[in-house]
């Protein structure tokens, strides 16, 4: 049976499931109204034992009345009858629980009336978010809200599939809403399968996808209006930037970015060997200015081990063991010029 029976089980509650054999039971009782276990068991393929254990179950819980003591009547009762008495509790306690819910709404509803106003006064057109959960929470609103146009600068080479898939839902919604979505990612991104799978789809619906060897910090700005950048102190914080003129300049630099990006597309489509010559000629770059091996790492969205092999694979090619060793290398052999081309190249391949 569905129900555990002890002696005080004679309410019905939300909690309890009938079995096959109640079911049986109260449909063959519902139809004939009288007790024929004989009868019932055959037509039920219940057998006697069953049915009787059924039956006085059903009495017990009010599905099912008998009639004047002596009579072997039995009669079923509206099951709608049964399922109110045995949902009332319930109902009153999800009534309790949204009547808390409105309270606190309430409450919160009021502070952020008071938050609004106080947005107008000073030091209010910078934000700080701690915590991912709230950050996420804050982006999808911005999203909601957004009307025109968002862009985003995305750093790093990867992206976990969890989040790329929460992405989807909230950047289709945007798109659908004819939202224009434009997003830079680094080239490394063009080696990794979810964010290939990611672009592709969007694309299809309308989003822009460019890719960059270097790119500045994680940005995302909504309607040139309202903008989010990562907290340093905070990996998983952020800070919200609404003050127009700082805005405005972060949004010119992602169109600057954007002009010299180059279309999301598979590596593999590109050709290694010319996506691992760019690579090359970036990576002379930030050496012959000096930067160190942890900087060249974040700004290509590589990890730390990948950026060095890279180094030590181009400095075994110049022949050189040190880094100021390689810059004259590099300044000798012409492999940069004043336009920043390459006249030829170190090979090194993609990690």
């Amino acid at each position: 049976m569905g129900k555990q029976q002890t002696d005080d089980d004679d309410v019905l509650t939300v909690e309890d499931t009938l079995g096959a054999e109640e079911v049986a039971v109260y449909r063959w009782l519902a139809l004939h109204g009288q007790l024929d276990l004989v009868r019932m068991a055959e037509e039920t393929g219940v057998c006697e034992k069953a049915v009787s254990s059924a039956v006085d179950y059903l009495v017990r819980i009010g599905l099912v009345q008998r009639g004047e003591e002596g009579d072997g009547r039995l009669w079923a009762v509206d099951p709608h009858l049964v399922a109110a008495v045995a949902t009332a509790p319930v109902e009153r306690a999800i009534a309790e629980q949204q009547t808390r819910l409105r309270v606190f709404r309430d409450q919160f509803a009021r502070l952020a009336s008071d938050y609004k106003k106080g947005r107008h006064g000073a030091f209010t057109d910078l934000e700080t978010i701690p915590g991912l959960t709230q950050v996420r929470a804050a982006l999808n609103r911005a999203a909601e809200q957004c009307q025109e146009e968002t862009v985003t600068v995305q750093p790093g080479g990867t992206r976990p599939p969890e989040v790329l898939q929460d992405a989807l839902v909230r950047d289709r919604q945007m798109l659908a809403r004819g939202v224009r979505m434009r997003t830079l990612y680094h080239h490394t991104a063009r080696f990794n399968s979810p964010s290939q799978a990611y672009v592709a789809t969007m694309s299809a619906l309308g989003g822009e996808y460019r890719t960059a060897h270097q790119l500045a910090g994680r940005v995302i700005i909504f309607d040139r209006e309202l903008a989010f950048m990562t907290n340093r102190n905070d990996r998983l914080g952020a800070v919200v930037v609404r003050e127009p003129s700082v805005v405005h300049f972060l949004y010119e630099l992602f169109e600057q970015m954007w002009s010299q990006a180059q279309p999301f597309s598979n590596a593999a489509t590109d050709g290694l060997e010319t996506v691992a010559k760019d690579l090359d000629r970036t990576i002379l770059r930030l050496l012959a200015a000096g930067l160190k091996d942890e900087t060249i790492a974040r700004r290509l969205g590589m990890s730390l081990r990948t950026t060095r092999k890279h180094i030590a694979d181009m400095m075994q090619v110049l022949g050189v063991q040190s880094r100021f060793q390689a810059g004259v290398a590099v300044s000798a052999r012409g492999l940069l010029n004043d336009e920043g081309e390459r006249d030829a190249e170190p090979t090194t391949a993609p990690a």
